[in-house]
């Protein structure tokens, strides 16, 4: 469990910048070179760079070796990881919400029948 949360806390780190977002949003069209990933942003490469290295600790993102050329391109399962825990707390808080509903139906129908019966 501890390995999950901690995964989890990378992952949502690394989406939690509007940069970060952007280069996987660039990686959804297709593997990049750092320097195509940095290109529509105005820093310096160790900054973009710096990126790039919290986007592989949440392993968001993996780098090839192909000779000099080093492509950027994403990697599915921590965005399944994100998602299913997404996914399991969406289904928690609809339950939760259902039964409060539920519940303020019933105070309804109670607060009606006791306004008849005066």
């Amino acid at each position: 469990m501890v390995k999950y949360e901690t995964q989890l806390d990378a992952i949502f780190t690394a989406l939690a910048h509007p940069v970060r977002r952007a280069m996987l949003a660039r990686l959804g069209t297709g593997d990049a070179t750092v320097g195509e990933l940095a290109q529509p942003f105005d820093m310096s490469m160790p900054a973009v760079t710096k990126h790039l290295k919290v986007l592989e600790r949440a392993k968001l993102i993996s780098r090839g070796k192909n000779a000099q050329w080093r492509p950027c391109r994403l990697e599915k399962a921590p965005f399944e990881t994100a998602s299913g825990w997404i996914d399991e707390q969406r289904s928690i808080w609809e339950s939760r919400l259902d039964r409060l509903e539920d519940y303020l139906h019933t105070l309804e129908k109670e607060k009606g029948t006791r306004n008849d019966d005066e």
